[in-house]
């Protein structure tokens, strides 16, 4: 069955996110190596734009080297946001997703998506943070009482929010919300029409330094900011050894970043339509190391479907720890 939205969409937009996963189905890689099609096992792996290391893999051709003596032959398919990829992922049209926010498993999960948690990154609570203009009066989040906050909804951003407001003794019903994509945030930011904006990089080291954005809060001792790397349950359980070298391959092109920030900036800034300096600034808070998925990482997976099912966002309570766990070798 397909994976119902977490989140209130049109019907034009779930239209168009089921005829791209749909779309997905037949696809064939053209491996590095040759691989005899009549072998081979497909593996679809999703990705956006933003999803720094697998980006690289893919242009690298890592896992295509690495992976043609199992028969494995890679395809590519990019999306545009988390939600569908994860839906994707559900209805079998994709076996492994790139780096996805906090936020978005639990509301997969909700919908009742068949996922298998494989990796996760890191904390980069400083990759995320609530701003305000730089000529703005407000230097605390109590001060947001009562003003208009923009931020995706659904997002990581979200979630921070809602922590934020808790510890400043507020809730999401003492401000007026704004759910806008970051494109539509930015411009609303700019233009005045909301009071803050809540936003993660490479978003918000390019409204930093080209609008001269003035942090409020970030999310350091409020939301951790990990980003999870999830495979479809059927495939985790028939091909372990492959998610395996994905982990491995993750881990290597992590360090890759971390060594070499210039050159992967500019390798990167391209691809997302930033300038280099922008995307460096963003690669210096994010931490970019895979590890093991563990119980802290999921514990917070909770808190995050916890928060959101009691902001009644959620259509349902989610029980993260039914989710299956690939662990590595």
């Amino acid at each position: 069955m397909p994976l119902p939205p977490a989140l209130p969409v049109s019907g034009s937009t779930r239209r168009r996110w089921l005829a791209q996963a749909a779309a997905l189905t037949g696809a064939v890689a053209l491996p590095a190596a040759p691989v005899r099609a009549a072998e081979a096992t497909p593996l679809r792996i999703g990705y956006q734009k933003s999803s720094t290391l697998t980006l690289l893999l893919k242009s690298r051709g890592v896992l295509e080297q690495a992976l043609a003596p199992r028969q494995i032959a890679v395809s590519w398919h990019e999306f545009t946001s988390g939600l569908p990829l994860l839906e994707a992922l559900n209805i079998g049209a994709l076996d492994l997703s790139a780096d996805v926010a906090d936020a978005v498993p639990p509301f997969a999960l909700a919908a009742g998506a068949k996922l298998t948690y494989y990796a996760i990154e890191t904390p980069s609570p400083t990759a995320q943070a609530i701003v305000v203009r730089k000529d703005s009066p407000i230097t605390r989040v109590a001060q947001l009482k009562g003003r208009k906050v923009g931020f995706a909804k659904g997002a990581g951003a979200h979630y921070l929010l809602l922590e934020a407001l808790s510890q400043a003794g507020l809730s999401i019903r003492d401000i007026e919300p704004a759910y806008l994509n970051p494109a539509d945030g930015r411009s609303a930011f700019e233009n005045g029409a909301i009071a803050a904006w809540v936003v993660w990089d490479p978003f918000l080291a390019a409204v930093q330094r080209q609008s001269g954005a003035r942090i409020l809060v970030d999310g350091t001792r409020i939301a951790a900011y990990r980003r999870f790397y999830l495979a479809a349950t059927p495939f985790a359980q028939r091909h372990p050894e492959v998610l395996q070298r994905v982990y491995e391959e993750l881990q290597r092109a992590g360090e890759w970043v971390k060594k070499n920030p210039a050159a992967a900036a500019d390798w990167h800034a391209p691809a997302l339509g930033l300038d280099a300096a922008i995307v460096a600034a963003a690669n210096e808070r994010r931490s970019y190391a895979v590890r093991p998925v563990d119980t802290e990482s999921l514990a917070e997976q909770q808190r995050i479907a916890d928060a959101f099912s009691g902001a009644q966002i959620l259509p349902r309570r989610v029980a993260i720890q039914e989710s299956p766990v690939w662990r590595p070798a």
